[in-house]
């Protein structure tokens, strides 16, 4: 992206210098990098008001009740994922956040959910070498004692779930989770909102209804097409 971007910015004072416009692109810049500024400071602004929010109704036990509420559909979106996991309840805030349309804020909780599924990942790496071929004698000589209550209790729960895969590699949950982040249903899209009214939009609102029917099938078309990855 770094490239692609870079390169259609001097395509363009290229080809603004050749044509004479040199005083155009000028102005064009200091005018761009001006409401880059103000667009930033707008959003953050916006990003700090619902990340604090979304922390305080973290604080006051109402993510904790969403997360119960939406345990079937999160549990029919990430079989694999043990239901006390750390994972479940970062997923879970993160697509909370995306429907209430806060866009950057949610992106705090979607970088926390990716960590949480690697080590998801690191502790079924774990699970597989303890079942390797004379992993008791390791285990033994590694001190057997380090091992906490919660890794007896995730190994036992990972006994039937899929192959870890290498490190580096994104996991299943991993790409899922992805797709379902970026096609997330909005019902208010917070950031666009905020955009529009930044530029001088009459009805910065009306962008509500067709984000919805969009959102919505974007949606549905990514939680069908994971499912059908999935069978594969």
């Amino acid at each position: 992206m770094n490239g692609i971007w870079g390169g259609m910015l001097l395509i363009g004072i290229a080809y603004g210098v050749m044509s004479g416009e040199v005083e155009a692109v000028s102005d064009a810049l200091i005018s761009s990098g001006r409401e880059a500024v103000a667009l930033c400071v707008t959003m953050s602004g916006v990003m700090a008001l619902w990340s604090g929010l979304m922390e305080i109704a973290k604080d006051a036990g109402l993510m904790a009740a969403i997360v119960r509420r939406l345990r079937p559909v999160m549990r029919f979106l990430f079989p694999d994922i043990p239901e006390e996991h750390a994972a479940m309840e970062q997923i879970t805030t993160n697509c909370v956040a995306n429907v209430l349309g806060l866009g950057s804020a949610a992106t705090v909780y979607g970088l926390r959910a990716m960590e949480a599924l690697e080590e998801l990942e690191e502790e079924r790496r774990k699970s597989v070498y303890l079942h390797e071929p004379g992993a008791d004698l390791k285990e033994k000589s590694a001190n057997r004692n380090r091992r906490t209550q919660r890794n007896r209790q995730t190994q036992q729960a990972y006994s039937t779930a899929l192959c870890p895969v290498p490190r580096g590699t994104a996991s299943n949950e991993m790409c899922n989770f992805l797709i379902l982040n970026i096609s997330s249903l909005q019902l208010i899209p917070v950031s666009v909102i905020a955009w529009r009214s930044q530029y001088g939009s009459v009805n910065p609102t009306a962008i509500v209804g067709p984000g919805i029917a969009a959102t919505a099938v974007s949606t549905g078309v990514a939680v069908v097409f994971c499912k059908l990855m999935d069978r594969k």
